[in-house]
């Protein structure tokens, strides 16, 4: 996997008032007249990233509220597996906190599933530190390489190892396991590949047993997505981080909305995807369900679950993939530091 960076230096979130009357190309991007109620029933099961897990549940609620007979389930057994289920047509929807890989594209080639890739939000992957941990509240990626690489394991064991001057003190590691999307995107971001990394340190495909470990433990240092540090943000601290690059911003910079859509948070900026069974589609509450996450007015969800809504030119470009019922993936192997807006205009 090559790191998609965000790179919308210009754009911000655009949540449009809800009686605002659309342009001409605004309509053409618009989804089609959603099912009547009465009319929709059935299943949408759906599973993958834990990152994602908190829009896709806020959406499947509000969803649900106008589509009683609809049962929508979310699942969150981490990117990877959230694909190999996917793939073998256990469910309607991937959720994603990274591209699909090239292995997983063949399962599904195998399995004779096509799939419609649509991104969904932006988030900053967020490390973070017990309250108490008044030493680490700035790293730069060197020093997080230094404590997540392969050859650290059984050899960075205490803080002082990562600067003289922290305390002499047991490092305490916390992070998503093997399955996740999030340890594949930290792994390549910061020590340079994908899967490589230490593996003596806790493991859970569950954000919120991480969020627990590192608030329980003075020492302990973890990462995740936004969402969970800033719905726990009073039992824990974010780290500033500093990439060494000026040209993503100077000094240590704090994730938040801002940093991410202002390019300066880097290289931990990521954007989030759902992938869709293309044949599914045609099942009018699967595709009454995917209409409803693209809409703009519901755009404020993403927001409400600690994520980053994407701009408005983003996401007209995601809902004509999704009318045009355009399959394949188009953010497999794309360069770092290429537009979103740019990857879905190429299509």
């Amino acid at each position: 996997m090559v790191i998609v960076a965000v790179g919308i230096k210009a754009c911000a979130p655009a949540q449009p008032p809800a009686d605002q009357a659309a342009s001409p190309t605004d309509q053409a991007a618009q989804p089609p007249a959603e099912t009547p109620v009465a009319d929709l029933q059935g299943d949408v099961v759906i599973d993958g990233s834990s990152t994602v897990f908190p829009i896709t549940e806020a959406m499947a609620e509000e969803f649900q509220q106008a589509n009683p007979n609809v049962r929508v389930t979310v699942g969150t057994s981490g990117t990877g597996g959230g694909f190999e289920k996917f793939c073998a047509g256990e469910t309607a929807i991937a959720n994603a906190s990274r591209p699909i890989e090239a292995d997983e594209k063949a399962l599904c080639q195998n399995s004779g599933i096509e799939f419609v890739e649509l991104p969904v939000a932006f988030d900053a992957l967020t490390v973070v530190v017990h309250p108490d941990n008044t030493w680490a509240r700035e790293l730069t990626t060197a020093e997080l390489r230094q404590m997540w690489e392969p050859a650290a394991q059984g050899e960075i064991t205490n803080w002082n190892q990562i600067r003289p001057d922290f305390p002499d003190a047991p490092l305490s590691l916390f992070g998503p396991g093997t399955d996740s999307g999030t340890f594949d995107y930290f792994t390549e971001a910061v020590n340079g590949e994908e899967g490589a990394s230490r593996g003596d340190f806790t493991a859970s495909e569950d954000d919120n047993v991480l969020v627990q470990g590192v608030a329980e433990a003075e020492n302990a240092l973890g990462y995740f997505g936004l969402a969970y540090y800033e719905a726990n943000q009073d039992r824990l601290e974010r780290v500033a981080i500093d990439d060494g690059d000026n040209a993503n911003g100077t000094g240590f910079v704090l994730p938040s909305p801002e940093t991410v859509l202002d390019g300066t948070y880097q290289p931990l900026a990521r954007p989030l995807f759902v992938y869709v069974n293309a044949e599914k589609l045609d099942r009018p509450e699967v595709r009454a369900f995917v209409d409803f996450y693209l809409n703009p007015a519901n755009q404020g969800l993403v927001s409400e679950a600690g994520y980053i809504a994407m701009s408005e030119p983003i996401y007209q470009k995601v809902q004509a993939r999704l009318s045009e019922r355009t399959t394949g993936s188009l953010f497999e192997g794309v360069a770092v530091g290429v537009n979103l807006e740019e990857i879905l205009a190429s299509q």
